[in-house]
């Protein structure tokens, strides 16, 4: 007799432990009801395509391309001790340039 007492004790506290759990405040699931469907209504943003200038993209990868090619013996000159004095200037432009066609072609 204890023990089914006990048994029965034990599951009435599970039973409301379950349901607190899933009840939280009113105004808490109404505003997640809201927002739910409020995201719902709200088509997604459209993401218009840009027009590509190809002669531009052909410009810029074509100096890409040759001040690429300049670095190596750059760099070789830096290994006997010589630093050009543009190496870093060509650096950055090889960046810049870098982004710019990147930014062009995902776009």
């Amino acid at each position: 007799m204890r023990s089914s007492i006990l048994l029965l004790f034990a599951l009435l506290f599970l039973a409301s432990s379950a349901c607190a759990q899933r009840s939280g405040p009113i105004g808490e699931r109404q505003a997640d009801r809201a927002e739910d469907q409020f995201n719902k209504s709200v088509p997604p943003p459209s993401r218009q395509r840009q027009t590509i200038d190809f002669a531009k993209l052909r410009v810029d990868a074509g100096e890409l391309a040759s001040l690429a090619q300049s670095i190596p013996p750059a760099v070789d000159q830096t290994t006997k001790g010589i630093l050009p004095k543009d190496l870093d200037q060509k650096l950055k432009r090889i960046e810049k340039l870098a982004k710019q066609l990147r930014s062009q072609i995902d776009h």
